[in-house]
């Protein structure tokens, strides 16, 4: 039989991966301006900088859990820098975008595949996207022979990402087991969660967090992992979607119906849902497990019972006798997991062998620029080139000179040459087309 699985649970949605835009402010223009006060001789350029654009930052806030907002609000565009003035006014600095995100969020760059962020504590910060950097006035490009420029420096243009973001909860015990063994049950009987439950597969939809508050002021948090089935880790069912979850705890407990009133082998159950962790990541799989079999309440022989159990502690695993329903055996249980908790300590990052990137934004990543050739065309392309550009006063033959000698400093000039370049060929840069002389 096969079941349509709704998307909403109650009136809410559980959103653990999204993709979004950002893109941080530009950088405003530098001014060109002069002096012309009646009372001040030579008074010179007066072009005030451009303010520098706004950053793009994500800020953990602990009252989030999901990635539901960011379903309905995918453009995140920080404020751009303004314009300088005259008299050396600098231009106003570009707002900051604060993005509140749920502790938990992994943010990767779409093209890259790389990871950006790792946000885990509370009201932490991270700049994902940074702003332009302001373009200076024409004040600065005041020589002894150039007294009076004609240009300035344009901003250049504020960082933009395709992210994906992902959320893992935070919990330091994963409960893990097909549907419908009592995971759900198990939760609502240590914590304050209320999960759904009914008796029927598949009524997790989304994993819920509960808080256990136990002896002597001992607490950790427990969450409930939606349940898996064979070749969940290929994407079947809904196990792949959030096995994930699990990847940050410390402690897994595999819950197991022991009362065989569906017709399942624990036994061979247990197997299938390791399985399926050694399958996903064969890191988590070496986190530490014990093992609760649930439901002794309904089991009619008692024999049953101790066959699974001893089986299980064949294969290495401590095993707890619980029933769930009417909280029997889950105090030995809980007192065990405090213990192994403060054994286990701190457990290292699933993600130690993926790069995360502490510095995203790079000025030599703008420096790079590549000269290549089409249809008899020269075309210049890099991140760098709208500063440039913006740059030039095309009706200044001294801004003109300054734009040929950056081209020239930038190596610019040296690969066409290099690429055949001549006399009365043309060069494209961005929109705008050049006949080359040399």
């Amino acid at each position: 039989m096969k079941f349509s699985l709704p998307q909403e649970s109650g009136d809410k949605m559980f959103i653990d991966q999204v993709e979004i835009y950002v893109k941080a402010g530009n950088g405003g223009h530098g001014a060109v301006a002069f002096r012309r006060e009646k009372y001040v001789p030579a008074g010179g350029p007066a072009g005030g900088d451009g303010g520098k654009g706004g950053d793009v930052i994500f800020k953990v806030d602990p009252g989030i859990r999901t990635l539901m907002d960011f379903r309905y609000k995918k453009k995140h565009v920080a404020q751009n820098g303004e314009n300088g003035g005259n008299k050396k006014m600098s231009g106003k600095k570009g707002e900051d975008l604060i993005v509140k995100v749920p502790p938990g969020t992994i943010v990767r760059d779409k093209e890259t595949g790389k990871i950006i962020a790792d946000l885990t504590k509370p009201f932490e910060k991270k700049i994902i996207a940074r702003g332009g950097k302001g373009g200076r006035g024409n004040q600065h490009f005041a020589t002894s022979t150039r007294q009076a420029p004609r240009f300035s420096e344009g901003g250049l243009p504020g960082e933009e990402r395709r992210l994906i973001l992902e959320l893992k909860l935070l919990a330091d015990v994963g409960l893990l087991g097909f549907p419908n063994v009592g995971k759900s049950t198990l939760l609502a009987a240590v914590t304050k969660a209320k999960p759904k439950i009914a008796d029927y597969h598949f009524t997790t939809l989304i994993p819920n967090l509960g808080v256990v508050e136990w002896k002597d002021g001992n607490s950790f948090v427990m969450a409930d992992i939606p349940g898996l089935i064979e070749g969940a880790h290929k994407g079947a069912g809904l196990g792949h979607q959030f096995l994930r979850h699990i990847e940050r705890t410390k402690l897994l407990i595999h819950v197991l119906d022991v009362s065989g009133i569906e017709g399942r082998n624990p036994v061979e159950d247990f197997k299938i849902i390791n399985q399926e962790l050694v399958n996903y990541n064969e890191k988590l799989s070496k986190r530490k497990q014990i093992v609760a079999l649930n439901k002794i309440d309904l089991v009619l022989k008692e024999e049953q019972i101790h066959v699974t159990k001893n089986k299980l502690e064949e294969m290495g695993y401590e095993v707890y006798l619980i029933s769930a329903a009417t909280r029997k055996g889950i105090e030995p249980l809980i007192d065990r997991v405090i213990e192994l908790l403060e054994e286990i300590g701190e457990v290292p990052s699933i993600f130690e062998e993926e790069e995360i990137i502490e510095d995203i934004y790079t000025l030599e990543e703008d420096k790079k620029m590549i000269v290549r050739k089409k249809n008899n065309q020269y075309i210049v392309e890099g991140s760098d080139l709208e500063k440039l550009i913006n740059s030039v006063n095309f009706e200044d033959l001294d801004s003109i000179r300054y734009f040929q000698r950056m081209l020239r400093n930038k190596g610019i000039i040296d690969e066409l040459e290099k690429k055949g370049i001549q006399d009365g060929d043309i060069v494209k840069i961005l929109d705008i087309e050049f006949e080359y002389y040399k």
